[in-house]
């Protein structure tokens, strides 16, 4: 005879079980079961509780695990770009009197492609007396003909006979600007032209002009032909000094004369000299008296009186930009050189004012943050603080790029965020401040169902 054995699982064993208890007597009966019967029926509720804390600690197992090792979500990130204002437009305080315009280079960036022609300008373009400006051309054309090596180069000597001494009365009569010349004294071209330009002297213009070209016929040829040459067609010359107001120019070609003169080394160096003391002519100072005030280092004034101020000047101005400003300037028909020369300071500092450092951002300025479901959080901040350089009312453009952390630490870098206006711009890296740790295994194990990646 062959026997089966039927093998069973726990769970077959424990339904075989609860069908046998199905079978025993009541309680009161079971009072009176023989203890054989009771000692299988105490072996069956043993059985039956190990099989289902095997299978209680098998469930809970399996969910330990899964939770430990369950992906969480990301955290959530919000954030914002940072908007800046413009400035105010900047207000140019032109001249109220005369007429007036100016020429800046080294700012079309800021100011337009024809700010280095004539970027502002008022009144007409009509010619005006220009006075003793008339100098800077008497110099200009001298030296086109007699040229300088440089700043430092001395040049020819002069030597003046009594006509050139003669010029001294003539012109003191007249009310000019005189400086002492003595027959028979010699001088050299550069110390000659320096006493013309720095104290203004009309008998070193007449002399000095004479000596170069032979007359001043000669010399007035001479000075219609540069005129046109530089397509000056808005200037007359009728002699070398200025103290005749037929000597007329437009505000359009004294910015031209200007840039011709700051162009030679030798003018410009003169032009700058706030004062001179020469042998044979004692001390000397500049008729200039703004050399120095708001960057001006030049260059002629020239006046016949009251309503007749007028002032050529050059300017380095800083504004901080890379370099400075180089302005040309000229302001004709002041009423008295006081108000000529406070309205060339005004406009030059409203230029000045119109260029702002503007601040962006201040390090650690927050514009974003991340956030987790188990309660962690961090921030999102400039990491550093930035300013702006802006001409008036220059828009400022704000961009801002970012991805994604890879460990969510303090300090860790995310992107940049980038501010421009005009032509400059500037960047400043964007971090996180705080760090996010991982959820932790309780808050795992009690949050099933936030538990996973979506």
């Amino acid at each position: 005879m062959t026997t089966h054995h039927h093998s069973s699982d726990g769970l077959s064993e424990l339904t075989e079980l609860m069908r046998h208890e199905e079978e025993l007597p009541s309680r009161r009966a079971s009072r009176q079961v023989d203890p054989q019967i009771r000692r299988a029926r105490r072996r069956r509720r043993l059985i039956v509780a190990a099989i289902v804390t095997a299978v209680v600690l098998a469930t809970t197992g399996g969910y330990v695990g899964w939770a430990l090792n369950a992906p969480v979500r990301s955290p959530v990130v919000t954030s914002q770009t940072p908007q800046v204002s413009a400035p105010a437009a900047a207000t140019i305080a032109l001249p109220s009197d005369g007429a007036f315009a100016i020429s800046i280079s080294g700012a079309d960036d800021y100011l337009g492609t024809t700010a280095s022609g004539i970027w502002a300008s008022s009144g007409t373009d009509e010619p005006r007396s220009i006075a003793s400006i008339t100098k800077l051309i008497t110099a200009l054309v001298v030296l086109d003909a007699k040229p300088l090596a440089d700043a430092d180069d001395a040049g020819p000597t002069i030597t003046f006979d009594k006509a050139d001494h003669d010029l001294y009365d003539k012109y003191y009569v007249l009310g000019a600007t005189i400086a002492a010349m003595p027959t028979g004294s010699s001088m050299s071209q550069h110390d000659a032209l320096a006493t013309m330009l720095i104290p203004s002297a009309s008998n070193y213009a007449e002399a000095v002009s004479t000596w170069a070209f032979g007359s001043q016929w000669a010399f007035l040829n001479a000075t219609r032909g540069w005129l046109d040459t530089h397509g000056l067609t808005g200037t007359t010359i009728v002699e070398p000094t200025g103290i005749d107001p037929r000597n007329t120019s437009t505000p359009g070609d004294l910015i031209a004369i200007g840039k011709l003169a700051a162009a030679d080394p030798t003018i410009a160096r003169l032009a700058a000299t706030p004062s001179l003391s020469l042998p044979g002519v004692g001390a000397m100072s500049n008729t200039n008296d703004l050399l120095g005030s708001a960057g001006i280092d030049g260059l002629k004034t020239g006046n016949l009186g009251e309503n007749s101020y007028n002032l050529l000047y050059t300017a380095s101005l800083d504004v901080g930009a890379a370099g400075p400003l180089e302005i040309t300037g000229v302001l004709l028909g002041g009423f008295s050189r006081q108000s000529a020369d406070h309205s060339v300071l005004t406009l030059l500092g409203s230029i000045r004012d119109g260029f702002h450092q503007v601040p962006l951002a201040d390090a650690g300025q927050d514009i974003g943050a991340y956030s987790t479901l188990w309660g962690d959080t961090a921030r999102m901040v400039i990491g550093e603080s930035a300013s702006i350089l802006t001409w008036s009312d220059t828009p400022i453009t704000v961009t801002m790029e970012t991805t994604t952390p890879a460990i969510y630490a303090d300090g860790e870098v995310l992107g940049s965020i980038t501010w421009t206006a005009g032509p400059n711009t500037e960047t400043a890296v964007i971090e996180i401040e705080g760090s996010i740790e991982p959820p932790t295994a309780w808050w795992r194990l009690t949050h099933p169902f936030e538990l996973g990646d979506s």
